[in-house]
């Protein structure tokens, strides 16, 4: 048959960024579901060099290399080391194109407390993941509050109840974190006696 036309969709290019201190399971399927939802080809991801509001454990190579791990098996994805502290800077210009930033419902519930949270929104959307039963009426008090609420979209992700901080905390004890991060990543982790 004919090559079917491209639909407009599906060039959106989806963009997730983090410390990954270590990436884990809930960051891999926030991606994978995304990129079903929104049909993305391409995904970058942004291991953060230096971030803006938090500290880190690891430095930027290793936590470079875990995310390149962590995100192999996700086709059109491309991890990246970002230089920028905020995410204003990294996505000004308009460089990506038509993109949408992925962020968790708690960062997205802390938005307003973002370097210049409407100037994000001039030059990417926003893909928030929210637990099923949850929705933008939850998010009210963010959203009345953007110049552009509309550039924000909401989309259910299975909730995967695992945070890196825990993850460090285990390793730190010499507990067994299979099963929280993908194998890849454990087998990394282990190899080098990270988080020790």
């Amino acid at each position: 048959g004919a090559p079917r036309p491209r639909d407009r969709r599906s060039r959106v290019t989806g963009l997730f960024g983090g410390t990954f201190d270590p990436p884990h399971n809930g960051h891999v399927a926030l991606v994978e579901t995304a990129r079903e939802h929104f049909g993305f080809e391409r995904i970058f991801v942004f291991v953060v060099v230096v971030p803006g509001h938090r500290t880190v454990t690891l430095d930027v190579a290793n936590r470079y290399e875990l995310a390149t791990l962590a995100f192999a098996d996700i086709p059109g994805t491309e991890v990246v080391p970002e230089e920028h502290e905020y995410t204003v800077d990294a996505v000004r210009g308009g460089r990506y194109g038509d993109a949408i930033f992925l962020v968790g419902a708690d960062e997205f519930a802390g938005f307003l407390g973002w370097k210049d949270p409407n100037g994000v929104l001039e030059h990417v959307r926003l893909g928030v993941a929210t637990r099923p039963g949850h929705d933008a009426e939850d998010f009210g008090p963010v959203l009345t509050q953007l110049e552009r609420p509309d550039r924000v979209e909401f989309f259910d992700i299975p909730p995967v109840p695992v945070s890196s901080s825990e993850i460090r905390a285990r390793l730190a004890r010499g507990e067994p974190v299979r099963g929280l991060v993908p194998d890849a990543v454990a087998d990394a982790i282990e190899a080098r006696g990270l988080y020790r």
